[in-house]
């Protein structure tokens, strides 16, 4: 489209597509890997990303489900429903036995119908190393440390006093780890 002039109209650079709007990067990235995972682990990403919903709190860090085993003739009316492999550490295997009836009926009910009859459980590592999120603390210097226990010498009770030394030194140091370019 041309304007009176002949020229393109004003914003448009002329021979270019329109733009896409811009898309989260997991959803590009879910395409990618979406069926590579259901060819090799017979299950979906979704499942992995409810994974800590499923099993709660006490066991999402030592346990990850690995794969869907689906029976032989899977999608015939007479097919049975698959079996859930779960990766477990030692210590979260008798907590994970335990929860089991649970943990199907939530699978189940994550798929909409009944998709999984029985869970095996393979001992494996499964944690995952995540970044600490505490913020960096800067070492103090004499000159804070005298300020803090300036502040807090009026205080009676050692604990307390004890305790808010900590704090301030905490607060200071993380702001100064906070100014300094090099602890980021």
């Amino acid at each position: 489209m041309t304007s009176p002039t002949g020229k393109p109209p004003a914003g448009k650079p002329a021979g270019r597509p329109p733009r896409r709007a811009a898309r989260p990067i997991g959803d590009l990235v879910s395409r990618l890997v979406e069926p590579v995972v259901a060819r090799k682990a017979g299950m979906s990403l979704d499942l992995l990303g409810a994974w800590p919903e499923i099993v709660g709190p006490r066991l999402e860090e030592g346990c990850r489900p690995e794969k869907l085993v689906w029976p032989k003739g899977y999608g015939d009316e007479t097919s049975e429903p698959a079996t859930l492999v779960i990766a477990c550490e030692g210590a979260f295997a008798l907590r994970l036995q335990h929860e089991v009836q649970t943990i199907l009926s939530r699978v189940n009910d994550f798929f909409g119908y009944r998709a999984v009859s029985k869970v095996k459980i393979v001992q494996r590592a499964v944690r995952i190393v995540r970044p600490s999120r505490k913020p960096a603390v800067a070492p103090l210097d004499a000159t804070h440390r005298e300020t803090i226990r300036d502040a807090t010498s009026r205080i009676e009770s050692d604990r307390l006093r004890e305790a808010l030394e900590r704090l301030g030194e905490t607060v200071i140091g993380r702001n100064a780890a906070a100014r300094d370019p090099r602890r980021r």
